[in-house]
């Protein structure tokens, strides 16, 4: 396909998501069935298109003076695959299955529209209704960060260490531009690519059946290391889903002690199996119902809860739920992370640590909640997180991420370089 059609491809796409109200993977997987001659390149292509479109949908709109598919797609080539107007006009002239598009001189004129004019939730990228909980979360830098979650995210690894060292992973991926990661001592990056590219299919590689690697944003590695499980431990992973933690920690306690793997929707915890056998896990122990649990009340020297949110942190990676996300969604989500906090933590052994992660960036799922579930049990203290960041971190003098407004802290694309994570962590007193 030449550009004129993965254009117009993008175009159905986008109006698809727009009118049915879907998620991007699914418009994109009907698109493809419905449109089997289109090659791989071109479905990858066809995908950057509309992610990078709903990444900065208000922001295009107004440079566009208008919101449609077109006026998106259009404005992605221009602004984020940055094509010119003269050539993006070149480029579509007598192909067939390309639509039609303004001229070059009202391309070049919606560009040179004066962004800095548009009110700052359009700069931003961001819903207008949330551009308070943004400025809460982050003060006067909360336009720089809702801008930075516009950004494509690359793609990291966590090196499996109980299979393979980092210096082996970044062999097996030595002609694919493989960099270690800035923060975390035990990831692999690779950085975004541009326009068109294609993202690297990791888990097709040869060293992933080997079980050298899992695929793992960066901040939820460093999520894991503060968490600090130790061998010999018990560690209960509350939430765990499909158990990227759980296998994080597997591999810092080196295969030695216990960890408990549970979640409230079992059927979420059915890839851990082959995950598990594939990593060589081997102290990880599913627990698909609240009852398999009864007995370790008391006895955890570790709890982790990876809550569920709203997923704020994550939307490089899932731009369209940006715009779904709804007042409701974060009063649901805050019940449900009050409830996790208060179920967890009667694991907690005294003298044990309760850890509690989110990939939101909302101060309400974060700080908020830490602060109301200290309030209702005064048997647990904060602790200070910045003495374990600096001791898991492997840049020296890296700036402690701590959380603008409350306890703990937040990584986010701009700050850490990662998706957005909250981390706070409390100790059950003796």
């Amino acid at each position: 396909m030449r550009l004129g059609g993965r254009l117009q491809a993008a175009i159905e796409v986008l109006s698809d998501i727009q009118t049915r109200h879907r998620p991007v993977p699914e418009a994109l997987k009907d698109w493809g069935l419905s449109h089997r001659f289109a090659g791989s390149g071109d479905r990858a292509a066809i995908s950057n298109l509309v992610h990078d479109a709903l990444r900065m949908r208000l922001s295009h709109g107004f440079i566009m003076d208008g919101d449609s598919p077109a006026d998106l797609a259009v404005a992605t080539l221009l602004r984020q695959w940055n094509i010119s107007p003269e050539s993006l006009v070149e480029a579509l002239t007598g192909d067939r299955f390309a639509p039609e598009i303004p001229a070059s001189d009202k391309l070049s004129a919606c560009l040179a529209r004066d962004l800095s004019q548009a009110p700052a939730h359009v700069q931003a990228d961001v819903p207008e209704w949330l551009a308070a909980s943004f400025a809460r979360g982050f003060g006067a830098e909360w336009e720089a960060e809702a801008q930075a979650l516009t950004a494509r995210p690359p793609l990291d690894l966590r090196v499996n260490t109980l299979m393979a060292t980092r210096d082996q992973v970044l062999d097996a991926f030595s002609d694919r531009g493989a960099q270690p990661t800035r923060l975390s001592p035990f990831g692999v990056r690779f950085e975004a690519g541009k326009g068109a590219e294609r993202q690297l299919a990791a888990t097709s590689e040869v060293s992933f059946a080997r079980g050298w690697f899992e695929i793992q944003d960066e901040g939820s590695q460093l999520a894991a290391l503060l968490a600090g499980a130790a061998p010999g431990e018990a560690v209960l992973d509350y939430c765990a889903g499909g158990g990227g933690k759980s296998l994080a920690f597997a591999a810092m306690m080196a295969n030695q002690g216990q960890i408990s793997a549970f979640d409230a929707d079992r059927r979420r915890l059915a890839p851990m199996v082959e995950r598990i056998r594939r990593a060589g896990a081997e102290i990880i122990d599913i627990r698909e119902r609240l009852t398999d649990l009864a007995g370790l009340e008391g006895t955890m020297d570790r709890v982790l809860i990876d809550a569920p949110c709203t997923g704020t942190g994550t939307w490089r990676r899932r731009p369209d739920a940006k715009w779904r996300i709804s007042e409701k969604n974060i009063a649901d989500r805050m019940a449900d992370q009050d409830k996790v906090l208060n179920a967890a933590a009667v694991y907690v052994r005294p003298g044990g640590e309760l850890a509690y992660v989110t990939c939101s960036l909302l101060p309400q799922e974060n700080g908020d909640r830490v602060e109301a579930f200290l309030a209702r049990n005064t048997d647990f203290e904060l602790l200070d997180p910045a003495p374990r960041w600096t001791a898991c971190v492997a840049a020296p003098g890296e700036p402690v991420p701590l959380a603008h407004n409350g306890p703990g802290l937040t990584l986010s694309p701009r700050r850490t370089g990662t998706d957005g994570f909250y981390f706070a962590v409390m100790r059950r007193k003796a």
